[in-house]
């Protein structure tokens, strides 16, 4: 096996483009695609995602052809935990890759337009373009919406507590960190990683989400946990995303974010066209926005607009030896 990749970064958050050498990938969609994947070559995740060639953090984009019409690049996301239905901060990448590697013929200034196609759904994007070199990337998702708000959960350690639980192309479910006592500027990460692991644990087994449009959709990605600045303020609020038990990102998280703008809208706290920042654990920035209001099946839901910059940071070329007791990854988690 010979896998090659490009590496970037988007607002600190790794993302794996693998962009050739896995074996055949069937399916007519990428949603399927995503599920022969994970059915039929598993390993493949765990060997590019996994220890030694990557880590409990590490987030990757497996390249496929795209089946929908209008799409110019296509792909689904795998991470250590398992696979991904949308990832914000990779289709930023992703969306700025295509532009640079002949995927869009048609390159505007300022900007070039590039349909991404996830297995949530078409995804549009806007890459800044200039003399010949692109820059940020700005993402209009599928319909974000609220599923449930003050969802009364049993957290072992915690006690009972409330949720609130968004779509943003992923579920997740949204709390405070003050919840756990704890403080997103201050708290060492491990505490937030504890809390939010023993909360995805409980969801798992006391929560059920349904997406109108797809049952395959139908499942929490993790937990956002945010400073609880929810009221507007010309200040960045803090956000990340933790799946399974410790994997946390480290951009504020593209999925997470836009089900926590929809949950703004949703409340009452933010206005169609007025943008919002949201800050990561290293200080590095999204920008938000509701686009404007949509419906998705039978929920009220909203266009978002996410604004972040994928980095380019190297390119790799990872080979198996067939006799390495460690071929296909292991963590110490």
């Amino acid at each position: 096996m010979n896998i090659k990749t490009v590496e970037m970064h988007t607002n600190g958050d790794p993302v794996r483009l693998v962009t050739s050498g896995c074996p055949e990938i069937k399916g007519k969609d990428v949603l399927e695609k995503m599920k022969f994947f994970k059915n039929n070559l598993d390993h493949v995740r765990r060997l590019l995602i996994l220890e030694p060639r990557g880590h409990v953090d590490m987030y990757g984009a497996v390249l496929v052809e795209p089946d929908h019409p209008k799409a110019h690049i296509a792909a689904f996301f795998i991470h250590s935990s398992g696979y991904g239905t949308m990832c914000g901060h990779a289709t930023i990448a992703i969306a700025r890759y295509a532009v640079d590697h002949g995927f869009v013929s048609d390159v505007q200034e300022p900007e070039t337009a590039v349909n991404v196609q996830c297995p949530c759904g078409l995804v549009r994007a806007y890459v800044e373009y200039k003399n010949g070199k692109t820059g940020a990337s700005r993402i209009h998702t599928v319909p974000a919406f609220v599923f449930a708000t003050d969802v009364e959960i049993e957290v072992v350690g915690y006690g009972k507590l409330k949720v609130d639980i968004s779509y943003g192309g992923a579920f997740h479910a949204y709390v405070s960190a003050d919840v756990f006592g704890l403080d997103m500027r201050t708290s060492p990460v491990r505490h937030i990683i504890a809390a939010a692991g023993a909360l995805n644990r409980a969801l798992v087994k006391q929560v059920k989400v349904e997406h109108p449009d797809n049952d395959d959709l139908s499942f929490i990605c993790g937990t956002v946990m945010s400073d609880g600045k929810d009221v507007y303020d010309d200040g960045p609020t803090v956000n990340v995303m933790i799946c399974g038990n410790s994997q946390v990102s480290r951009s504020p998280c593209g999925s997470g974010t836009t089900g926590r703008i929809a949950l703004f809208y949703h409340k009452g706290l933010l206005a169609v066209d007025k943008p919002r920042e949201f800050q990561n654990l290293i200080g590095c920035n999204f920008i938000g926005k509701v686009v404007r209001s949509t419906k998705c099946g039978k929920f009220d839901a909203v266009i978002v607009e996410l604004k972040g910059h994928g980095y380019y940071i190297g390119s790799a070329n990872f080979t198996v030896e067939e006799d390495d007791p460690l071929k296909d990854g292991f963590l110490i988690d």
